[in-house]
């Protein structure tokens, strides 16, 4: 007897792939495991495709840019690519996105926390944004950063020691979790 998970269009969430600079191979196997729709940077083409990774979509700045594989919508890109594919998402109704890229700035993301699950992949961290009361399930000595502390507001935690001013560790296997202030802060933690 055998089973069939019929996966259906957008269900998972969507692969944005800005760069792959020091990204386990893996992580990015993991991560398309169920057939996401892929939007991939024009400048990392040839990288992406060696990796034989099927694309579904390509952020360019040429207007007449093309692609070697069949089937590939191309996205102008007016203004930033991240930017352009988060509003292509959004537009869309993506109701999630996993986004690799080799740094990480808090402003090209805010605007869109309330559009769309937001996961992003920077080397060897996993980056999103919470809201206050967040709890998650971890193994003993597990590390959690807050990015971005100066800007959150009556932090209290449960579950976790302090290791320096923004960063924690679980303290056994279990759950932990954040209460604060703001509408969300973003935390990382290590691949």
């Amino acid at each position: 007897m055998s089973s069939h998970h019929i996966v259906r269009e957008k269900q998972e969430p969507a692969l944005v792939i800005l760069s792959l600079y020091q990204f386990d191979e893996e992580y990015l196997g993991q991560l398309l495991e169920w057939s996401p729709t892929v939007l991939v940077s024009s400048r990392i083409i040839d990288e992406v495709d060696s990796l034989g990774i099927k694309i579904d979509l390509i952020i360019s700045d040429n207007k007449n840019y093309t692609s070697n594989q069949e089937h590939v919508k191309i996205i102008h890109s007016m203004v930033d690519e991240l930017e352009d594919a988060l509003k292509y998402l959004v537009g869309e109704g993506y109701p999630a996105v996993n986004v690799i890229h080799h740094h990480f700035d808090a402003k090209d993301y805010v605007f869109y926390t309330d559009f769309i699950d937001l996961v992003v992949f920077c080397e060897d961290q996993k980056i999103y944004p919470i809201q206050s009361g967040f709890s998650k399930w971890k193994s003993k000595n597990e590390e959690i950063k807050i990015l971005y502390p100066e800007t959150v507001k009556a932090l209290s935690t449960s579950g976790l020691k302090i290791l320096e001013h923004h960063h924690y560790q679980t303290l056994k296997d279990g759950f932990f979790s954040f209460t604060f202030e703001q509408r969300f802060i973003f935390i990382a933690e290590q691949l």
